[in-house]
């Protein structure tokens, strides 16, 4: 399973009714990086860390959980 993690932090925000103004401050960078965030589908580790303790959710839980359907995948 590919996870798109852009798109999944773009649900976050949105499930949490924040905007990308809030989160562009919290990460004390500009919007327009917010919306090339969503675009990505991997991103850097220091920065999905910021991000997941700025939304209070564990983003790398994403991929950790379908370590299982890799591994079963590739026997």
């Amino acid at each position: 399973m590919n996870i798109h993690i852009g798109q999944e932090i773009e649900a976050c925000l949105h499930k949490q009714e924040r905007s990308v103004a809030w989160l562009a401050r919290q990460l004390n960078c500009d919007r327009t990086n917010i919306y090339k965030i969503f675009k990505k589908e991997s991103i850097d580790t220091l920065l999905l860390q910021r991000i997941s303790k700025v939304l209070n959710y564990d983003f790398f839980a994403l991929y950790s959980d379908n370590v299982d359907d890799i591994s079963a995948t590739q026997v």
